[in-house]
């Protein structure tokens, strides 16, 4: 038998799978064929941003015709990267890292990447196997309480049923100022749909005041947008949702503030004392006047989002002090916060704000915007780090999204799993359990959408608004989106719904993805399905906690299974093509909980096309 080098995800090369704490010992073994010829092994450490250095690997037992070189290794907090080295009769040679986990030998190549994580980074078990669910306050649904002290500059738009405006100059109602009314009030009373489904986190898009209906232009930190309601209906609909097991995490945009806003106040609407005009203003030091395009420092330059300097004292202790910001809203009985563009960040700042957030409810809850593998992202020249236990709890699941759709609509089975499994290796575990895996969200096309034109060519926001699916798109798009759904809802992490979505909601990019919420309009099968995939999840403890291993990943099939403490496992099987799968070897004693288009022959499950299933292991 022939035995590769080293496999970073085999036990036999490498006992502990994944990121470790520190201080937690690390066994390395790299397996040399006899005739190699072989005179010293080494294990070369780069640790990130430093000078790389070798330990000398031991000789251990022989493997048939290959024998062990093995070293234990203690490490300390940080991100490292390794190969291996050896010297032979032949010469010098490395073993470097594939595309895959799997070692090669050659002259020189990849490195393999090791997380070492904080010891004090603690898990957060009541979150883990929950479903979590986003709303774009706005849009979801309206209470009949009386709207008061509205800015007269907004549109408040009659027909819940109206495509949101996307002109920018149309008079009276132009992008970002139509408004529809839904409130905090009417998220309460919709918890009973919510628990329906499962939910156990609601997150909301920002409802701090601002000037425009996604409110991302932060415009008073310590008030809540009065089209929403007040400091009382959060309260209110924090302690309801607890009655329903459901817990409620807001939106903290702390990179920029809004141009209108109390702290830049460019149209003078708050009076005097605003950093743009007042030069004494106690805001001032926040923003970076001086030669740019308008005058300041602006977020990816968009003049209306003045980008503030958080690393500013006087900022920080606005935003994290006592009697801050995080304070006063923690207070309420939110669960914490997700952090809008968390890579534009800097350390300074989320470890303080996490420090902040962790005094008032050691079990809080902090996820992070983070487009690429958070565990290596660079961002502003900086290593940063953000899953180390200082920073974040875990991040929206961007690799995964991209993934599962790439996996629905082209079905490449193997390239889904690989991401997968390159994400739970580089991640911390408590941050894998708690991982936002979603398939569509408020800066996204619909998931429907998504599937149905994935690939194709998006033109602007006209042509956009004109387009609807046909009946055979739209319906070929939710066969397609069930399999996303099983994937998102079985793989490890917390699966995320965007409002509207279980409905059968379609639509393009902003603004066309944060329509209203279709009340009676319901793609009822769909809907269905939600409800029943979601009860399933919260029944089954393996989908918290469970371990994640391949069974079969070729083409369009992917089989996996979810394994916790040996006392339950749960296989899961997908085919996004329109053949039917090989048998694939599953064992005895099987129970279906869910699935479709699919035939178990005694120890055998082939999946036909389109099919999926969840089958319990007894």
């Amino acid at each position: 038998m022939n035995y590769y080098p080293f496999d970073s995800r085999n036990k036999l090369y490498k006992p502990h799978f994944g990121a470790i704490k520190a201080g937690e010992t690390l066994l390395f073994r790299l397996l040399v064929h006899r005739d190699a010829h072989l005179h010293n092994a080494f294990l070369i450490i780069k640790p990130d941003c430093n000078k790389k250095y070798e330990i000398e690997l031991t000789p251990k037992e022989w493997l048939e015709d290959y024998r062990f070189y093995e070293a234990n290794v203690v490490l300390n907090e940080g991100l490292f990267w390794y190969k291996f080295r050896y010297t032979s009769d032949y010469g010098e040679f490395y073993v470097t890292k594939t595309e895959t986990s799997l070692g090669i030998v050659s002259n020189d190549g990849a490195w393999w990447q090791q997380t070492v994580y904080s010891k004090d980074f603690n898990a957060l078990p009541k979150l883990e196997g929950g479903i979590i669910y986003q709303i774009f306050p706005d849009r979801f649904f309206a209470s009949k309480e009386k709207k008061e002290n509205i800015p007269q500059d907004r549109f408040l738009c009659d027909d819940w049923e109206k495509q949101p405006e996307y002109r920018q100059n149309n008079g009276v109602c132009s992008l970002g100022n139509d408004y529809y009314g839904g409130d905090l009030k009417g998220i309460t009373e919709k918890l009973p749909y919510l628990k329906d489904l499962g939910v156990s986190i609601i997150y909301l898009n920002p409802i701090f005041e601002a000037h425009s209906n996604h409110r991302y232009n932060t415009a008073n930190y310590l008030k809540i947008d009065s089209l929403l309601g007040n400091e009382e209906d959060l309260r209110e609909l924090c302690e309801k949702a607890k009655e329903y097991g459901i817990e409620i995490l807001l939106d903290g945009v702390f990179s920029h503030t809004g141009d209108d806003s109390i702290y830049f106040d460019k149209y003078k609407r708050y009076g005097e004392g605003g950093a743009y005009f007042d030069y004494n203003s106690p805001y001032r030091a926040w923003y970076s006047f001086g030669n740019y395009d308008c005058g300041y420092s602006a977020w990816w330059g968009v003049p209306s989002l003045p980008e503030v300097k958080e690393e500013n004292e006087a900022f920080l202790s606005f935003i994290t002090g006592k009697d801050g910001v995080v304070e006063k809203w923690m207070s309420t009985g939110i669960l914490g916060f997700r952090l809008d563009v968390a890579d534009e960040l800097p350390d300074l700042f989320l470890e303080r704000f996490r420090n902040s957030v962790k005094r008032q409810r050691e079990d809080s809850y902090i996820l992070g915007e983070v487009w690429e593998d958070a565990s290596n992202k660079v961002s502003y020249g900086a290593r940063r780090k953000f899953l180390l236990g200082n920073q974040l709890d875990s991040v929206m699941n961007y690799p995964f999204s991209e993934a599962i759709l790439n996996y629905v609509c082209c079905g490449n089975a193997e390239k889904l799993n690989e991401t997968v499994l390159t994400i739970l290796e580089n991640y911390p575990k408590e941050s894998v359990n708690l991982l936002m895996n979603h398939i569509g969200t408020h800066d996204t096309a619909r998931a429907i959408t998504s599937i149905a034109r994935y690939g194709q060519f998006i033109g602007d926001r006209k042509w956009q608004s004109e387009q609807v699916l046909s009946w055979d798109e739209y319906n070929f798009a939710v066969l397609r989106m069930k399999i996303a759904i099983v994937l998102q809802f079985t793989l490890p992490g917390i699966p995320s719904v965007f409002y509207g979505d279980e409905a059968g909601m379609q639509g393009y990019g902003d603004p066309f993805c944060r329509a209203c919420y279709p009340w009676g309009r319901e793609n009822t099968d769909l809907l269905d399905y939600y409800k029943a995939i979601g009860k399933l999840r919260r029944s089954h403890k393996v989908f918290a906690r469970g371990e994640y291993e391949t069974v079969f990943s070729s083409d369009n099939t992917l089989v996996f299974k979810r394994t916790l403490n040996t006392k339950q496992e749960i296989i899961v099987g997908v085919n996004s093509g329109n053949s039917e799968s090989t048998d694939i070897f599953v064992g005895e004693e099987t129970n279906i909980l869910f699935g479709e288009n699919i035939s178990v022959n005694k120890k055998h499950l082939k999946l036909k096309p389109y099919g999926y299933c969840i089958i319990e292991k007894s």
